[in-house]
């Protein structure tokens, strides 16, 4: 399995955005939606602000295939799902830290509907 390069993951983490694109079941990419990504140690995770209902959610994780841009690093990857709570618990906290100061839209982050959506990036 490949990983994320040290410079990858700084640079991604530290991105205040990320342009993520499933891949559609015809293998195509879905046009790009920006989002929030953190870092928990080695590993970056996405979620959908609009939970379940998100269209760039509902794409990833129907194939769990994409390609993501960030910091200057564009990657395929793979979408796994992450279901430790202990894990969730700290993303939460890393969205909180990171994006904390855009009030109104952390805490749609942290809740249970974004929360469910909770996609770990494996580069490809």
């Amino acid at each position: 399995m490949t990983t994320w390069t040290a410079d990858e993951l700084e640079r991604i983490s530290t991105a205040d955005e990320l342009d993520i694109a499933p891949q559609r079941r015809d293998g195509s990419l879905r046009k790009p939606t920006t989002i929030w990504v953190v870092r928990d140690g080695d590993n970056l995770f996405v979620r959908s602000w609009r939970g379940s209902d998100g269209m760039w959610f509902r794409t990833a994780d129907s194939s769990r295939a994409g390609r993501v841009s960030a910091g200057g690093v564009t990657r395929d990857v793979t979408f796994a799902e992450e279901a430790d709570p202990a894990v969730n618990d700290r993303i939460d906290a890393a969205y909180r830290s990171k994006y904390g100061h855009y009030s109104g839209y952390v805490e749609p982050m942290v809740a249970n509907t974004a929360r469910a959506t909770t996609l770990k990036l494996l580069p490809c």
